[in-house]
């Protein structure tokens, strides 16, 4: 049995599974440049995706008419991303195809609040049942892959880092946020160190008045910062801590025995009119349960550990360990933020865990940047988000 007579008979299945066994479709495996057409054509988009499926009556299908319509997946990209996320192939075009099926009868992820979620029960439940339990890795990724879609905040601090490096007045962190948010970017993000390495606070109140998205402010909890935050009222501060000789920000806030003054911390900024505080915080739940009690809004899990993560047991570790940190810190009713070391090598994996809403990436954004500009750079990172969420 070929490749696409198996990918046939297991949606057939699915159809009789879904009460439909007189429907009909058409399936199609192409290359990357072929999806890429369509792609183009079709959805503009100028660039491959696992899989597409056109209705044939465009969600206005009579009863009766057994022809669904077709599905196109790349078993170009399909092997790339079996082999990022550690699945098997096989059972990975399984899953593309099932999820094109379902966009024929009416399933849509990108229509409504809760669509995500019932796209993606109905997804595992179909596969859970064609593939059995042995494929659990399949349908439990399924599961967490299909919410809704995350959000980028880029960090512009290392633009000042290159000005800083000759004490002049470029490149100009400003002119890099504005880009990015040309290119897509949801917010803007700086670090106001208490040595001013490199963001200055004239690039934060000036960031105040240009950013048209939401301006997050980074900053140890300290008195100078607090004062700061309040005469400048970002959209969000994220309490991080900080050492004088690190070269970046080395881990989470240590909130668990510290929680009274954590919360005193939180309780000023939002007295004084910060809309959201979060706090950096490694994905640990006895972290998570300590930061629950005091008041922030937003939990930012630090990423770091996965992004540095060297052999295959080692990356699975951290990235069960972020996948449970966000479950716990979504149960504790937190909005699941994300962010440190996250690269366009290591972002997918990380950005199908579907509790988090918003990740916070810099140096590899900015890196990227010198190549190709900051516009698109941005838009290459919200691709790949994008693509890992389906």
């Amino acid at each position: 049995m070929t490749r696409k007579q198996f990918l046939e008979e297991k949606l057939k299945e699915a159809l009789k599974l879904l009460g439909l066994p007189d429907k009909i479709f058409e399936l199609h495996l192409l290359d990357d440049r072929a999806i890429t057409r369509l792609n183009h054509q079709y959805l503009g988009r100028p660039y491959p995706t696992n899989v597409i499926a056109f209705s044939f009556w465009e969600g206005k299908r009579p009863p009766g008419t057994p022809y669904l319509g077709e599905i196109f997946i790349s078993v170009e990209t399909a092997r790339r991303e079996a082999r990022e996320y550690s699945l098997p192939r096989k059972a990975y075009l399984l899953a593309l195809a099932v999820h094109g099926l379902l966009h024929l009868l009416g399933y849509d992820h990108e229509r409504g609040l809760q669509a995500p979620y019932r796209m993606a029960r109905k997804e595992a439940e179909l596969l859970e049942k064609l593939l059995g339990k042995r494929h659990k890795a399949i349908v439990n990724f399924v599961k967490r892959r299909e919410y809704m879609p995350a959000k980028l905040a880029v960090n512009v601090d290392h633009v000042a880092t290159v000005r800083e490096a000759r004490k002049v007045h470029y490149p100009d962190p400003i002119h890099a946020a504005v880009l990015a948010e040309l290119g897509g970017a949801h917010g803007i993000v700086v670090h106001l160190r208490g040595d001013r390495r490199h963001i200055q606070e004239r690039d934060v109140r000036l960031l105040r008045e240009i950013v048209k998205t939401k301006l997050i402010l980074e900053m140890a909890p300290t008195e100078e910062m607090i004062a700061f935050a309040l005469s400048v009222k970002p959209d969000q501060v994220t309490l991080v801590p900080e050492r004088r000789m690190e070269i970046t920000t080395e881990g989470g806030m240590a909130v668990k025995g510290r929680v009274k003054k954590v919360r005193t911390v939180v309780e000023r900024l939002k007295e004084g009119g910060i809309p959201k505080v979060s706090i950096f915080i490694n994905p640990d739940p006895a972290q998570l349960k300590s930061a629950a009690k005091t008041g922030a809004d937003v939990v930012e899990l630090h990423t770091g550990h996965y992004a540095e993560a060297g052999a295959s047991e080692e990356l699975e570790s951290e990235l069960a360990r972020l996948e449970e940190a966000a479950r716990v810190a979504r149960d504790l009713g937190f909005e699941v933020h994300a962010g440190h070391g996250l690269s366009y090598e290591n972002i997918g994996p990380v950005a199908a865990i579907p509790e988090i809403e918003e990740f916070s990436i810099g140096h590899a954004i900015i890196a990227r940047a010198i190549m190709v500009g900051m516009s698109e750079a941005v838009r290459e990172m919200l691709t790949l988000i994008e693509k890992a969420r389906g």
